[in-house]
């Protein structure tokens, strides 16, 4: 394949891993699902089910985090499995835990997402301290699990009536 052939491929690769990583083609994204989510519902797990809405935020945050850190850095320590990747209570900790937490979100996918876009990053060189991994297995894996707990956010919104 001729380079400039294969310079174009690996642009639409990376377009396309961004737009898995923050749109909403097949589903409702992120963003859809915590806008307008009333601040006294964000601790409330619904009967039947097992987390609420805050506990779902944080675990999307952390797990996501915890994935970019890998991917970037040789050192990060991932938490332990399976209590680390999880708040330690249904209620958010003070008012601006939410928000804060939204915002850590946001800064990850938008640092993951730079790191997808850098000219320099090689998307299918395995990750020097890693097991096999790539960038864009990573990439894949954020998108993946994003999109179940967002499905459950959206899910757990309908039972309490927030949807």
């Amino acid at each position: 394949m001729p380079q400039s052939q294969q310079a174009g491929h690996d642009r639409l690769l990376r377009q396309h891993l961004l737009d898995l990583l923050t749109g909403s083609n097949a589903h409702a994204d992120f963003e859809a699902s915590i806008k307008g989510l009333p601040a006294a519902l964000r601790g409330k797990r619904p009967k039947g089910a097992e987390h609420s809405p805050w506990e779902l935020l944080e675990h999307l945050r952390i797990a996501q985090w915890d994935i970019l850190e890998f991917s970037r850095n040789a050192k990060h320590k991932s938490p332990d499995w399976p209590g680390g990747y999880w708040p330690s209570a249904a209620m958010p900790p003070d008012e601006n835990a939410w928000d804060k937490s939204v915002r850590a979100f946001r800064k990850d996918l938008k640092t993951f997402c730079d790191l997808i876009l850098a000219p320099e990053t090689d998307l299918y060189a395995k990750i020097p301290h890693g097991d096999g991994q790539t960038i864009l297995r990573e990439a894949l894996l954020i998108a993946d699990h994003n999109a179940y707990h967002v499905g459950q956010l959206i899910l757990v919104r309908k039972l309490l009536g927030a949807w």
